[in-house]
């Protein structure tokens, strides 16, 4: 399975997100160094540069379009 590199930009309100494929590896390496080169040179703060393994870009879109629930903090991890 493919490596996709994303770049997905919020919305003022933090609600939309809107997603943008940069470039698609097979190898884990070279999607890794690319992905970190981009997050260095990126500066807006609403702007953020993921790395996703999926089967297709369709299921890479849906699984960066899901939102995920808040991890519940225990007493002693605060």
């Amino acid at each position: 399975m493919p490596y996709f590199v994303f770049k997905i930009t919020r919305g003022s309100t933090g609600q939309f997100k809107a997603l943008e494929l940069l470039e698609r590896f097979d190898a884990y390496k070279a999607a890794r160094d690319h992905a970190r080169g981009l997050r260095a040179r990126e500066s807006d703060a609403r702007t953020t540069i993921k790395l996703i393994f999926a089967e297709n870009e369709a299921q890479a879109e849906e699984q960066l379009s899901q939102t995920r629930e808040q991890p519940i903090l225990r007493e002693w991890e605060k």
